[in-house]
């Protein structure tokens, strides 16, 4: 009878350990989840700093027409350039990306390369791109700091650069589009300012 009341003592032990293991490792996986989610485009500190005014660009599309950046568009509408390159392996996943997104969001796409045009050529053609949607020219990479790709850099309708930052899922596009209805220059700038946000009122407790 003791043999089975030690037994049945050592269970409930086990079982309340094992409670405190999960509830330790769920609020552990909460504080992972808090500080790698949202995951945004990550912001490059070149080029032109957010809320300052795109460079005016006016530069021939791949398609014999004239790609202008930074001039000011409809109201409530938005620009967004994209940088791409055929070499660059995330680039052709995420251009399909790029096409679903800005038309969920009526974003104006002008896709930017830097290389030879018939590579370039080749690249619009797979994809199924708009060969006027599509500028092949360094000078507008060097004019937004741009080294690695793809980069995204999204501008108002006032000619204004909102966001900016590498991208490499649907995710990471979207965070451009939050970066700009919470007025802040990145997910990231948002995620430090809520975090020490957050330390302030638990100090203040």
């Amino acid at each position: 009878m003791s043999l089975l009341i030690t037994s049945q003592v050592l269970l409930w032990i086990a079982v309340g350990s094992l409670a405190v293991v999960v509830v330790a490792l769920a609020r552990q996986i909460g504080v992972l989840h808090e500080r790698i989610a949202p995951v945004g485009a990550l912001k490059i500190d070149t080029g032109p700093a957010i809320g300052e005014k795109a460079p005016l660009l006016t530069l021939p599309t791949l398609g014999g027409g004239v790609g202008v950046i930074g001039q000011p568009l409809e109201p409530g509408t938005a620009q967004l350039l994209m940088f791409v390159s055929p070499d660059c392996p995330v680039c052709k996943k995420i251009i399909p990306l790029v096409k679903d997104f800005a038309r969920a969001e009526k974003l104006q796409v002008l896709y930017v390369g830097d290389g030879r045009a018939e590579d370039q050529r080749r690249l619009v053609e797979r994809f199924q791109l708009d060969p006027l949607a599509f500028i092949n020219s360094p000078e507008v990479g060097m004019r937004f700091g741009v080294g690695k790709l793809p980069y995204a850099v999204l501008i108002d309708d006032a000619g204004i650069v909102v966001a900016s930052g590498l991208v490499n899922s649907r995710e990471h596009l979207e965070s451009l589009v939050v970066a700009k209805q919470m007025r802040v220059p990145s997910v990231q700038a948002y995620l430090r300012q809520k975090a020490a946000e957050d330390a302030a009122t638990s100090a203040s407790l």
